[in-house]
C-alpha cells in the first residue's frame, strides 16, 4: 500500500515538472507573434495535465465539488469567450485577473480556518501555524485581494463603467502608502506570534488589499491601463505563488512564480515604452477619461488639413510604399479586418505594405498584434518600433488608423507635454499622413497631437471602419484615377 502511495506522489511530481517546463515553453512561445499560437496550445495542454495530476492526489476525499464548479466554470467561461469579440480582449483578461484573485483571497481564508481552533485561537494540529505558513497566507490573501479589487476598477475603467480620467484627491499617496505599510506591520506581528495573533489582524489584511485595489487604481489614467493590466497579473502570479507555500504544492509555487515575474518584467517593458517609471505610473495621474484636453488660454485654433475619401484614396494608389499605424481607435470601430483587405487591395496595386506597432498602442500588452492576428495579417508585415522608425523617412505614406499619442511628434521636443520622451513613431518624416479618426479630440494624454495639423498630413475624420472600407473600394477602383 505504502508502495502504490509513494509511486502515485511520483507521479504527481513528474506530471508536475512537465507542466512547469510546458509553462516555460509557453512564455517562450509567446514572446513572438509567430511562435504565439504554439506558446498558447503548450500553455493549455500543461494547465490541463497540472489539473489531472492534482486531481489524482490522495488529499481529496470527494469530488462533487470539484465537478460541480469544473462545469460551471466551463459553462460561464464558453459562454464569455463566445459573446466577447477580440476588441474587449483588455476588459476580458481584467475580468480574469479579478476572479483569479479573488479564488486565492478565499483559498487562503479557508487554509487559515482549517489551522485555527473554534475558540479564534491558533490550533494545535499536527505542527500549528508555523511562520512560513502564516507569511504565505498573509502574502496570498493580501496579494489576492487587492488584486480583485484592483481588477474590478481596471474593467470598469475600460468598459467606461468607472471614468477613465484619474480621481485624485488631498493626501491620496500618503494614505495608500500608509495602509500598505500598515499591512505589513499586520503580517510581520503575525509571523512573528503566529500562535498567538488576533484573527482579527488576519481579516484587516483582506480588508486593507480590498480597499488598497481600490485606492491604487483609482487614480490612475486610461494611458496607463496596459501597465496597470500586466502589474495585476503579476500580483496574481504572486498570490498564487504564496498559495503554493500555504499549500506546499510545488506546481502553484513555480507557475505562480513564473506569472508573477513575467507579468512583471512585461510591467518594465511597458514602462520603458513608456518611458516612464513605475512610482510615475502608480502616482502620477496621467491619462483623461474622453481624450479631450482642457483648452489652451488665448490664441487661435490651430488649422488642419480635412481630406474626402478620395483624396486618402488618390495618395494610396500612388504610393509604393504605406506603413500602417494601428491604435485603440481600431479596436473601437473592430476595423482589423478592413485594414487587413484595403492592405491585400493596394498589395494587389504591387504596394508594399507594412505594419508599424507599438508596444503601448491599446489597452493591453500586445493589443494591436492580437487583432491583426484576427485578421490574418501576415506575421511577417508586422514590425516594432525599432526595427521600423527609420523606414518612415522612406515611406511614400502613412495610415494611421485611430493611433494619437504613439504618433505625436512632440513626444520628442516638447518638454513641457506630459509624454514628452515617450518613444514614439517617425510618422511626420514620411512623404504623406493619413489619419482616420473620429473627430480632433485629443487622446489618453489629454495633449494636441502635432502631427495633425502639419501641412503633410490629411485628416479623414468619421469611422475608421466605414472610412476604410469605402478606401477599400476607391482603390480597387483606382483611387479616381
Amino acid at each position: 500500500m505504502r508502495e502504490q502511495a509513494f509511486a502515485q506522489v511520483q507521479l504527481v511530481n513528474l506530471a508536475y515538472l512537465v507542466s512547469s517546463v510546458l509553462f516555460i515553453l509557453c512564455l517562450r512561445g509567446l514572446s513572438s507573434p509567430e511562435q504565439g499560437r504554439r506558446g498558447v496550445f503548450l500553455g493549455e495542454l500543461g494547465m490541463l495535465i497540472a489539473v489531472i495530476a492534482t486531481l489524482m492526489k490522495t488529499e481529496i476525499v470527494s469530488y462533487e465539488w470539484i465537478i460541480a464548479g469544473l462545469l460551471l466554470g466551463s459553462l460561464i467561461g464558453t459562454a464569455i469567450s463566445l459573446r466577447i469579440p477580440m476588441t474587449k480582449m483588455p476588459e476580458r483578461i481584467a475580468f480574469s485577473h479579478a476572479f483569479g484573485g479573488l479564488a486565492t483571497a478565499l483559498v487562503g481564508v479557508t487554509e487559515y480556518h482549517k489551522l485555527r481552533d473554534l475558540s479564534g485561537a491558533a490550533a494545535v494540529v499536527e505542527h500549528g501555524m508555523s511562520r512560513l505558513t502564516m507569511g504565505a497566507l498573509g502574502f496570498e490573501v493580501f496579494l489576492g485581494s487587492l488584486t480583485f479589487t484592483g481588477s474590478i476598477m481596471a474593467f470598469g475603467k475600460l468598459q467606461g463603467v468607472i471614468t477613465g480620467a484619474p480621481v485624485t484627491w488631498k493626501g491620496q499617496n500618503l494614505m495608500n502608502i500608509g495602509l500598505f505599510f500598515g499591512t505589513l506591520g499586520l503580517l510581520g506581528y503575525q509571523v512573528a506570534f503566529p500562535e498567538t495573533a488576533p484573527a482579527w489582524m488576519f481579516f484587516a489584511m483582506v480588508g486593507s488589499g480590498l480597499s488598497l485595489g481600490v485606492m491604487a487604481v483609482l487614480p490612475i489614467g486610461g494611458a496607463d491601463m496596459p501597465v496597470v493590466i500586466s502589474l495585476l497579473n503579476s500580483y496574481a502570479g504572486l498570490a498564487a505563488c504564496a498559495t503554493g507555500f500555504a499549500l506546499k504544492s510545488n506546481i502553484l509555487i513555480i507557475s505562480g512564480a513564473l506569472d508573477g515575474s513575467s507579468g512583471f518584467i512585461l510591467s518594465m517593458m511597458m514602462s520603458k515604452a513608456m518611458n516612464r517609471s513605475f512610482s510615475n505610473i502608480v502616482f502620477g495621474a496621467f491619462g483623461t477619461a474622453d481624450g479631450t484636453a482642457a483648452p489652451t488660454a488665448g490664441g487661435p485654433a490651430k488649422g488642419y488639413n480635412e481630406a474626402t475619401v478620395e483624396d486618402a484614396a488618390a495618395v494610396l494608389v500612388a504610393s509604393q510604399s504605406v506603413i500602417v499605424v494601428p491604435g485603440y481607435g481600431m479596436a473601437v470601430s473592430q476595423a482589423q479586418h478592413a485594414v487587413r483587405d484595403l492592405a491585400a487591395a493596394l498589395e494587389k496595386r504591387g504596394t508594399e505594405v507594412k505594419y508599424a506597432i507599438h508596444p503601448v498602442a491599446g489597452r493591453m500588452p500586445g493589443h494591436m498584434n492580437v487583432l491583426l492576428a484576427e485578421a490574418n495579417v501576415p506575421y511577417d508585415a508586422l514590425f516594432d518600433l525599432d526595427m521600423i522608425n527609420d523606414d518612415f523617412a522612406r515611406t511614400d505614406a502613412v495610415l494611421v488608423v485611430g493611433a494619437n499619442d504613439v504618433v505625436n511628434p512632440g513626444a520628442k521636443t516638447d518638454t513641457s507635454s506630459p509624454i514628452y520622451g515617450m518613444p514614439v513613431f517617425n510618422v511626420e518624416l514620411a512623404r504623406s499622413v493619413i489619419v482616420l479618426k473620429r473627430s480632433m479630440n485629443t487622446g489618453f494624454s489629454g495633449v494636441d497631437n502635432e502631427l495633425f495639423f502639419l501641412a503633410n498630413t490629411m485628416m479623414v475624420l468619421g469611422d475608421a471602419k466605414k472610412t476604410i472600407l469605402s478606401l477599400c473600394t476607391e482603390v480597387k477602383g483606382g483611387g479616381g484615377h
